[in-house]
């Protein structure tokens, strides 16, 4: 028994011993203090642009008739062609509105045909010279602005009844077609909607969106800090939220040259044509981010930033000159280059392998 005991006893001393010859032997356990070799790396300088995709050429379709909505012949997603019909718009006008434009056409009418008898009369008596050629100007006037009253009551009427008139040569008609090739973004209404015609005192029901899908632009915002480092024509890397593996190429081609403030942020918008082609579809409204490089150095003598210390112009590093006394730390001033906001490029001071040293925190008292 007592045997037994004297040997757990020795096992703990020694157990205690290996414990204490390692951590008083390690410098970076002992007074908390670490070091970072000095490597080669590379590093790059990037200004990011937050934003998302979406077409370049998108147009909201709209009525020049009211009504409701007849027929729809398209569905989200479908590809149209320019002049495809897209729907058809029933007219609906009120009883009120349908017997004024009846009543209009017969009060219209009979002042047409007076004007006419008068104009033919007129006609006659400048043969004979019984009336002065301005006298058979006023009635030719009359006459032809009662003919034009006439019609276009006519026609009021007829785009009512059906749908469908001819206004100065030009066909006018309730089925909407598509102004554009392109693939349909988004249907606005639905068969018995309610339709308001666009005039130049309303802006009309917006009733399908269509875009062409195969001319994507980036629009996003960089920061102020950013954006004096832009030029156009820098070629971007873009980064799809929902499309993780895919990096997309593009070129920065329009920089605005106002900014605004959001969130008390100063944000420029950048807009990114997109050349380069994805694997997977590419949807509207994707969120997105834009890498653009603006420098990029490959196999400098690299550190991590946070080890850097700046005194006035002065820049230095702490470093461990001798691994064997890990109680010695020299300073050496350093001669900084391009930085990505975690490691700096070392141009002048110390060499590579260097062990810099990053010191435990300062404790609170």
């Amino acid at each position: 028994m007592i045997k037994k005991i004297g040997l757990v006893f020795v096992l703990i001393l020694i157990a205690a011993a290996v414990w204490f010859a390692f951590f008083s032997g390690n410098g970076k356990a002992q007074n908390g203090i670490k070091t970072f070799p000095v490597e080669r790396g590379t590093i790059v300088d990037k200004a990011l642009a937050v934003g998302e995709i979406n077409p370049d050429t998108e147009v909201g379709v709209k009525s020049k008739i009211s009504g409701i909505v007849e027929k729809l012949f398209v569905e989200v997603g479908d590809y149209v062609g320019k002049g495809q019909p897209l729907l058809e718009v029933r007219p609906d006008p009120t009883p009120l509105e349908f017997a004024e434009a009846k009543k209009n056409v017969e009060i219209y009418e009979v002042a047409y045909r007076n004007s006419k008898k008068e104009f033919e009369r007129a006609q006659l008596l400048l043969a004979k010279d019984h009336i002065s050629e301005s006298d058979f100007d006023a009635k030719q006037r009359s006459y032809e602005e009662a003919e034009l009253r006439y019609k276009l009551a006519k026609e009021k009427l007829s785009l009512l009844e059906s749908g469908r008139t001819k206004i100065a040569d030009r066909n006018v008609e309730s089925v909407i077609k598509a102004p554009i090739s392109g693939t349909i973004l988004q249907l606005d209404v639905d068969n018995g909607d309610p339709v308001v015609p666009l005039t130049s005192y309303q802006a009309g029901t917006v009733l399908a969106t269509i875009a062409r899908m195969d001319d994507l632009v980036f629009k996003g915002t960089v920061d102020e800090i950013d954006v004096g480092k832009l030029d156009e024509g820098m070629e971007v890397t873009i980064k799809v939220g929902a499309l993780p593996n895919e990096k997309i190429d593009g070129i920065l081609y329009r920089i605005s040259p106002k900014a605004r403030k959001e969130d008390n942020t100063i944000l420029f918008d950048v807009w990114i044509k997109i050349t380069g082609e994805s694997e997977k579809t590419l949807r509207a409204g994707y969120s997105a981010n834009a890498e653009v490089v603006i420098n990029q150095k490959d196999s400098i003598l690299v550190v991590p930033e946070r080890l850097v210390h700046y005194e006035g112009d002065s820049t230095y590093v702490e470093i461990m000159p001798d691994t064997t006394n890990k109680e010695k730390i020299d300073t050496v001033y350093i001669k900084t280059g391009l930085s990505d906001g975690l490691n700096v490029e070392i141009v002048e001071g110390i060499a590579e392998s260097t062990l810099v040293v990053e010191r435990p925190p300062k404790e609170i008292e």
